[in-house]
């Protein structure tokens, strides 16, 4: 600690040795410094207030109807990214501020000059913005306030539109490329059940299903079969049991063509008898023909009897009411197992069919469902962007009939009459502390390029040489007057300096109003 106070007063007394160096550069530079001040060019603020109203009626009413825009988030997103390089130049257009621009260079200076003046501060939470610009004058910075103001509200809702446009074209385009995905799907499906138009599942069974109820079938058809072969065979031993056999003498044999012959030649004789007698010609002609009707059905009998002898088989004559009605069964019968047989045919057919089925259904099945879920996938999808491409639609024609939020002035764009920038009572100050920094700074440097050893313990560290003695100064009166004239000449020149710049403060803070 005691080394170090000895280094602090070793660089203290050095400093003091050129004090009067000090206090020259120290005047030079606050002087500099205040008169750089005072030509520094006065600026102009003028500022608006603009307050955005969100609460519409409309928001409430249209809620699940259309889509609502966060309003709040737009505007604050709007008041963050407005000061752009586009909207620049167009407020510089819009305020006539490149009149006095000629070359390129002199505009880019002018939009980063504006870019750095403009500001847009939002006062508190209530959607209220403050837009404020600096200039040389005060009529300029109004009106590119004015300009500003007026971007402001078109950007905010042209914003809107623009994105209520964009987004009807995005979904149009979407709607465009999702029909024509639905309309593929759909051609596909199509394609797939006609190809396989034998294995579609047929109310709620699938193949393993179809092939259960074909075998149920098949089994029903084949227990009918069977039940419809036991009544023919039944009905036929009835026939049999109820059947005269031709070989039997006693069974009576009729030959229905003779007999109905026979039949007609009496009728016929009867009728001659009853106008003739029995000598004449047509009457023995009847008989005659009688007798040889009946000698023919006698000879045919004899001939059907004579084969039933000799035949293993029974023969059988048809003739009784029973007989018939059993015969008539019989076909019925035989119709029906007939028609069976063919029902069980098909069945088997069927069946057959469908164990083939069985080994690829499941292939078939998967592509199906496959198939299935890209066409709703594509459907869904497709009237979801229908439906959203409506709920744009109703949200632009809102949008065109009453804004959702409203734009209002608070305070008018304005300029003060006195300059805002800058602030020289802070300024000058500042440039009397640059000229103490800079007078203690020159002669910290100088002390430190030209050292002086004041004890002889520092001379003989720094030399690391043996001291042999040392010389003291003794000051007379004369010197010691010398040296409180220089104290007080350099007391009086910071003095001097301090109240330079006090009195130009308060002078300027009288012509500011500040003391008012």
């Amino acid at each position: 600690m005691d080394e170090l106070l000895k280094q602090l007063s070793t660089i203290l007394r050095g400093m003091w040795k050129y004090r009067r160096l000090g206090v020259a550069v120290c005047w030079v530079v606050a002087l500099v410094g205040a008169v750089l001040v005072f030509m520094m060019q006065d600026r102009y603020e003028a500022s608006a207030r603009v307050y955005v109203d969100t609460q519409t009626i409309l928001r409430p009413l249209m809620s699940g109807l259309a889509v609502q825009p966060n309003v709040e988030q737009q505007v604050a997103m709007l008041s963050r990214t407005l000061i752009s390089r586009p909207t620049v130049e167009k407020l510089i257009r819009t305020a006539d501020l490149d009149l006095g621009t000629r070359s390129k260079g002199e505009q880019e200076a002018l939009i980063d000059e504006v870019i750095k003046s403009i500001q847009i501060r939002m006062a508190g939470r209530d959607n209220l913005y403050t837009l404020s610009y600096r200039d040389d004058t005060p009529e300029r910075a109004q009106r590119v306030v004015q300009a500003l103001m007026t971007i402001f509200v078109e950007s905010s809702m042209g914003a809107s539109r623009t994105d209520s446009d964009t987004a009807r074209r995005f979904l149009d385009d979407q709607i465009k490329a999702y029909e024509g995905k639905l309309i593929e799907a759909e051609t596909r499906l199509k394609e797939f059940k006609l190809k396989n138009i034998a294995m579609q599942t047929q109310g709620d069974m699938d193949a393993a299903g179809r092939a259960s109820d074909i075998a149920s079938s098949l089994n029903a058809a084949r227990l009918e079969l069977r039940e419809a072969e036991s009544a023919r065979d039944a009905a036929r031993r009835q026939l049999e049991l109820v059947r005269p056999k031709l070989s039997d003498p006693s069974t009576p044999v009729a030959t229905p063509e003779i007999d109905a012959r026979i039949d007609a030649q009496k009728r016929n004789l009867d009728d001659l008898l009853q106008r003739f007698t029995d000598q004449h010609p047509d009457v023995a002609n009847a008989r005659r023909l009688i007798r040889d009707l009946e000698e023919q059905k006698r000879r045919e009998i004899a001939a059907l009897r004579q084969a039933a002898a000799a035949s293993p088989k029974a023969v059988y004559v048809d003739t009784s009411p029973a007989v018939m009605e059993y015969r008539s069964i019989l076909a019925a019968a035989e119709l029906q197992v007939a028609s069976l047989r063919a029902r069980v045919g098909e069945y088997a057919a069927r069946a057959e069919r469908a164990k083939e089925q069985m080994k690829v259904a499941p292939q078939v099945e998967a592509e199906l469902s496959q198939l299935n879920r890209d066409y709703e996938i594509h459907r869904k999808n497709y009237n979801d962007l229908v439906a959203r491409r409506e709920s744009a639609n109703l949200s632009g024609q809102l949008e065109n009939a009453s804004n959702f939020a409203d734009f209002r002035v608070i305070d008018p764009p304005r300029a003060a009459n006195k300059p805002v920038a800058p602030n020289r009572l802070l300024l000058l100050p500042l440039a009397l502390l640059a000229g103490l920094a800079a007078g203690l700074g020159i002669t910290f440097l100088i002390s430190q390029l030209r050292p002086v050893f004041f004890e002889a313990s520092a001379l003989r560290s720094a030399t690391e040489l043996p001291l042999l003695g040392v010389v003291s100064l003794v000051t007379g009166h004369e010197h010691r007057q010398a040296e409180r004239r220089s104290i007080k000449r350099f007391a009086g020149a910071l003095l001097a300096l301090a109240a330079l710049f006090a009195v130009g403060m308060a002078t300027l803070a009288y012509q500011t109003g500040s003391f008012s």
